[in-house]
């Protein structure tokens, strides 16, 4: 869904949220939390899956109606840490980067990809960027055409083998990890089902990369009054609306 909205498209940032209403009426009660899919201009763009009444109404939004939004709000991906140098990552141990190189390695799980289309966009060297998607099936892949337009390294993988590498995504961020030279000078970031973040976690630190990821947590007001969506942290609990959505990922208590 693309969005008309100066105000806030020009104050958005790659990683952070609106809170929307599905319907202009007090039913339902609570709004919903979408990232910003993409920026660009005075609009900004979500992209969200079908699954309850929330986006059921959502879906049912035409061309020309209002909506009523509140963002953005969260706190955004770190960009400065992407910025590298010439090259481009690939699985091929021959082609392994060279020394010197930052890489900016992103990986989304199943809709988790939503985040992270803005990002690398976002980025001023695409060509030391590489995307790795995950799904249940080729059928679930979502945007790879998207991220491939923009130059990027694109890299699939799908749980039945269907298409790309055949496993978890996270078995494929530490195949491509083995066969990347500078780790300690590499960031990812990350977006998906809590299992995959989990794991990314354990594997980052393994690798000893720093590593961060966009989390979701139910959330009523969207701006950390209510601290309905508390995760807990090394330094207590925290607040996935105020306090990120974007985490350190080391930060959160497993």
């Amino acid at each position: 869904m693309a969005v008309s909205t100066p105000g806030i498209a020009r104050q958005a940032r790659p990683g952070q949220f609106v809170h929307l209403r599905c319907q202009n009426s007090i039913e339902p009660l609570l709004r919903r939390p979408f990232s910003f899919h993409r920026i660009k201009g005075g609009s900004f763009e979500i992209l969200y899956k079908v699954i309850g009444r929330g986006t059921n109404l959502l879906a049912k939004r035409r061309k020309g109606d209002t909506i009523d939004i509140l963002g953005p709000l969260g706190n955004g991906f770190d960009i400065q840490r992407t910025s590298g140098s010439r090259g481009s990552p690939s699985l091929e141990p021959s082609r392994a980067q060279p020394r010197g190189e930052r890489t900016a390695i992103l990986i989304a799980g199943g809709i988790g990809v939503a985040p992270l289309l803005a990002l690398a966009e976002e980025l001023t060297d695409r060509r030391n960027c590489l995307v790795l998607i995950g799904a249940k099936t080729k059928k679930r892949i979502l945007c790879a055409k998207d991220f491939k337009k923009l130059g990027v390294k694109v890299h699939l993988a799908t749980d039945d083998g269907s298409r790309g590498y055949k496993g978890f995504v996270t078995d494929l961020l530490r195949k491509v990890l083995l066969l990347t030279v500078n780790c300690e000078l590499s960031s990812i970031y990350a977006c998906g089902p809590k299992l995959m973040l989990k794991e990314v976690a354990r594997i980052a630190k393994s690798f000893r990369i720093v590593a961060y990821g966009s989390l979701e947590e139910n959330m009523a007001c969207g701006i950390g009054a209510c601290l309905g969506c508390a995760i807990k942290t090394r330094d207590g609990y925290k607040r996935v609306c105020k306090d990120g959505p974007v985490f350190n990922l080391q930060e959160i208590q497993w």
